[in-house]
């Protein structure tokens, strides 16, 4: 009986894909002024509070990631700019942070991608502030000895479809709507 016990568990695994513990991660993101450029740009990182992928074989075919939105930091600046800036992502204009402590990302599928390094197309819902928005993006996923990795080319995805508001005078006049990110996990 317990044979039997052990050898569904075993199958179970290759069936619905095995659950590896995200390790190790860097997110970068980048945001832009009135001009998208890098001499009109701000960028930083953010920590991935948790995550997992789900593998089947050598392929990933689910996940997700929580994201720890209270150690967004800009790595652009340094010192009193850097603080003011920090703050400032923190507040209700952009992220509002102690309300919306995290953001999630779950992925809903995988798909072969014609690029030759980028050769996956993954696509996710995303939930900033409450709002779920699917995104797609172009990764690099490699399987090997029990580890999973996922690298992204950098990508983009539009603020405002998260509220992700900047709620000046001039409101968004200044801030583009595009947001780029650059998504490295481990996981074993």
């Amino acid at each position: 009986m317990k044979k039997i016990l052990l050898l569904a568990v075993l199958a179970s695994g290759l069936v619905f894909g095995q659950s590896k513990k995200v390790v190790a991660s860097d997110v970068h993101w980048w945001g832009y002024k009135v001009a998208k450029s890098e001499a009109s740009s701000h960028d930083g990182t953010v920590k991935v509070k948790s995550g997992n992928l789900v593998m089947k074989g050598n392929n990933l075919v689910g996940g997700s990631f929580v994201l720890d939105m209270t150690s967004i930091t800009s790595t652009d600046l340094t010192g009193e700019y850097q603080t003011k800036l920090n703050g400032h992502l923190k507040t209700g204009d952009f992220f509002e942070v102690e309300k919306y402590p995290t953001a999630a990302f779950k992925i809903t599928s995988v798909k072969k991608n014609d690029d030759k390094v980028y050769n996956s197309l993954v696509t996710g819902d995303l939930t900033v502030k409450g709002k779920t928005n699917s995104i797609s993006f172009p990764a690099k996923i490699a399987y090997s000895k029990g580890v999973a990795s996922l690298v992204s080319n950098k990508f983009s995805f539009d603020r405002q479809k998260f509220d992700i508001a900047y709620k000046s005078t001039m409101q968004d006049v200044f801030v583009k709507d595009d947001i780029d990110m650059l998504v490295k996990v481990t996981a074993k």
